[in-house]
């Protein structure tokens, strides 16, 4: 069965690291090649932001935003649950904050 994935932006910086962080369920699921996995651009918008840059965001997603609870504050999360909402993907992703939004998580 094939899965849709979202790399949280800390997913893909370990799986980049090779990192210990990095489960071996999430390391199956990256690796295995019937499943699709997806970098956003908010994850290349909230690394640049950090060096001082700027990417531009998809309407659809952004628009997801308004209908979210307040779970929590972080933009850069919050960006990555609208877009696996918007396009029915999975997060992959450790953070039990995202758990919490009405989306599907693996980690």
């Amino acid at each position: 069965m094939m899965n849709f994935l979202l790399l949280d932006t800390c997913t893909f910086l370990w799986i980049a690291a090779n990192a210990p962080e990095l489960t071996a369920d999430a390391r199956k699921l990256f690796s295995d090649p019937n499943n699709k996995v997806y970098l956003s651009a908010i994850s290349a918008w909230e690394i640049s932001v950090k060096h001082a840059e700027s990417l531009a965001l998809d309407e659809a997603s952004t628009l997801q935003l308004y209908k979210l609870p307040e779970i929590h504050r972080d933009p850069f999360d919050r960006m990555l649950v609208c877009q696996a909402i918007e396009h029915d993907l999975i997060i992959l992703t450790p953070d039990p904050m995202i758990r919490q939004y009405p989306v599907r998580t693996i980690w």
